[in-house]
């Protein structure tokens, strides 16, 4: 079993090297607040970019719902012939507020186990979706709507959700 992960961590990791974005940095002690308009982090979830890596990493490719920013949450779907995944990213505007919301996520979707170095702090939930929190933003990986198992060559979906996690982490620098 261990043999069919190794091409997606390898996939991942040179995707991680490969990564960029048009933003400047910033400083990452001092996160922004969220505004009336979605950061370029949360934009990057459904752009061009990540859907491709996505692509690559998953063997499948996607058919990307038009984004939407209600509340200061930022979500797309990625539609596939046999199931969907949704992505969002909650924007906060204090450690205080990230860590609250982070933990009712805990709270409403079952924190089963927590996953390390994913984030300032992760956790997969009963149904194998993953929640990481970064700055003052947090990320859902929304995979309860994936088959068991999914992908080119077939992963099981709780795997899925944390190799999509790594993807979107991988390409965030700063706020």
């Amino acid at each position: 079993m261990r043999h069919r992960s190794l091409p997606v961590v390898v996939l991942v990791a040179l995707l991680l090297a490969a990564c960029g974005t048009t933003s400047p940095k910033a400083d990452p002690k001092v996160p922004l607040p969220a505004g009336p308009l979605p950061s370029t982090i949360s934009k990057m979830v459904c752009a061009d970019e990540a859907q491709h890596d996505m692509a690559e990493v998953l063997g499948e490719k996607a058919l990307v719902s038009t984004p939407t920013w209600v509340a200061h949450l930022y979500s797309c779907q990625y539609q596939y012939h046999t199931g969907e995944f949704g992505l969002s990213v909650k924007e906060l505007s204090s450690w205080s507020q990230t860590k609250a919301y982070f933990r009712m996520l805990g709270r409403q979707l079952g924190d089963t186990r927590t996953i390390g170095n994913l984030g300032q702090g992760a956790f997969q939930t009963t149904d194998g979706s993953v929640v990481v929190r970064k700055d003052w933003k947090v990320l859902l990986v929304d995979i309860s709507r994936l088959p068991n198992q999914f992908g080119v060559p077939p992963t099981s979906r709780a795997a899925v959700a944390v190799t999509v996690a790594d993807v979107i982490l991988g390409c965030w620098e700063g706020d």
